[in-house]
């Protein structure tokens, strides 16, 4: 056993060692069409007024969550498949995945505020601009943020400070 590596191997796909140079074309493709269809999505709400509404606010929250989500994940695995970087430091794992699993969980909030949103203007249309105001708005993105990040951080503190044995590093 290893007693706290410092160090973890990430192999990529384990048999495909030698195509992963062409597995990680199509993932780079999707990688920048996601960033550059949310990008576009931001600044086109942005520079709308009239798409300064609960609804597209939400929206533009649920892009910005998917470039930081996807932003997190792809460099590393891209490195892995075409650069054959495959050390990784035991804290900057545990760093993206505690960032993996809270833009995961700030989406889902944002798609149940989304919910909210649509359930309030079907139910009280007349009352829907006065509920959803900006600083109800900011006060949902911040709480779903803050709570996404309050619920993973336990699991990485446990496996931080409890997991101390391991079989393998890689």
């Amino acid at each position: 056993t290893v007693f706290m590596p410092p160090v973890l191997i990430l192999v990529g796909i384990p048999g495909l060692e030698s195509v992963q140079f062409w597995i990680g074309i199509p993932f780079c493709a999707m990688y920048v069409i996601a960033l550059f269809g949310n990008s576009l999505l931001l600044v086109i709400i942005k520079s709308e007024r009239s798409l300064h509404e609960p609804m597209y606010l939400f929206l533009a929250m649920l892009g910005a969550t998917d470039i930081a989500l996807s932003t997190c994940i792809l460099p590393k695995m891209l490195g892995i498949f075409w650069f054959h970087l495959p050390d990784i430091y035991f804290d900057a794992c545990l760093f993206q995945m505690w960032l993996i699993h809270t833009f995961q969980a700030t989406e889902s909030g944002i798609l149940l505020a989304m919910a909210l949103d649509r359930y309030v203007a079907i139910c009280d249309p007349l009352r829907h601009a006065t509920i959803f105001t900006h600083q109800l708005l900011t006060q949902i993105g911040a709480g779903v943020t803050l709570r996404a990040a309050l619920l993973v951080a336990p699991c990485l503190i446990l496996i931080k400070c409890r997991l101390k044995h391991y079989r393998t590093t890689v």
